[in-house]
């Protein structure tokens, strides 16, 4: 029965897109409330999912793949919906419907929603070090977004081609400005997850320790080259989207290695 609310959520993030094309036909993009709204509609189905799921299991909802991939819809889902308003909400909700879309319709058509046995006794800092690391992956994924609109952007300035989008994306400083606040929002949440792993009271599996460290270390490099104002804003938005093609990667390599063998 869980799974109906995710294929709701599926289909209001789907309703937002086609809001959108409809609006491209129109041959005049015209930002409203209703991505918005269709976003928040589709976070609370997604919130009841995971509640329902999580009361289920008796912990946090991330012990599948399936459960991942929806956890992190989510988690972008709601950071959006916190810091959307300042930033031309609407137009960044036309960017972040399709992403979360995208992961939403793999979960639900791929079979990796497999049962695995969850232990009883549930750890407090195990439960903090996966959630919070899975709300990084959601300020990445939206810092992903807002490097997808500063590289449209800047390509429609370099052409001279001025779609009626154009006139609704947030200047580039703002947008760089924004992209950088969620790289360090979500380097943040990381290093905390991080840190948090070392006080489970737990072994920790050497492979997800050296993929974990590997994102940490390629955001970071991000960052520091950012501050240095070493690396040009195309390039901070382009590696921002390489970074989170590459996290993604190393989530499914680490799901994939757990359900595989014991750690």
């Amino acid at each position: 029965m869980d799974r109906q609310f995710i294929l709701l959520s599926t289909l209001c993030y789907l309703g937002a897109i086609a809001h959108t094309l409809a609006t491209f036909r129109d041959g005049i993009f015209r930002p409203r409330r209703f991505n918005f709204f269709a976003i928040a509609l589709g976070f609370v189905f997604q919130s009841a999912f995971l509640y329902l799921r999580g009361h289920a299991l008796g912990r946090c909802p991330i012990t599948n793949l399936f459960e991942v991939f929806v956890f992190l819809a989510w988690s972008l889902a709601l950071i959006y919906l916190l810091i959307g308003p300042a930033y031309r909400l609407s137009l960044m909700g036309a960017f972040t419907a399709p992403l979360v879309l995208l992961l939403q319709t793999f979960a639900l058509l791929a079979p990796i929603d497999v049962r695995h046995p969850v232990r009883v006794a549930v750890n407090p800092w195990l439960e903090f070090h996966a959630s919070i690391s899975m709300i990084a992956y959601g300020a990445f994924a939206l810092a992903c977004v807002a490097g997808v609109m500063y590289l449209v952007q800047e390509r429609q300035l370099k052409t001279h081609q001025l779609h009626s989008i154009f006139y609704h994306l947030p200047p580039l400083t703002n947008l760089f400005s924004a992209l950088t606040r969620l790289l360090w929002l979500g380097f943040a949440l990381y290093t905390a997850g991080l840190v948090s792993g070392f006080f489970t009271g737990e072994p920790l599996p050497r492979f997800k320790m050296i993929c974990a460290f590997a994102v940490w270390i390629f955001y970071g490099t991000i960052l520091q080259g950012r501050h240095l104002h070493r690396v040009a804003p195309r390039r901070i938005a382009a590696l921002c989207i390489l970074a989170f093609t590459a996290a993604v990667s190393v989530l499914w390599a680490i799901n994939f290695v757990s359900e595989t063998r014991p750690t």
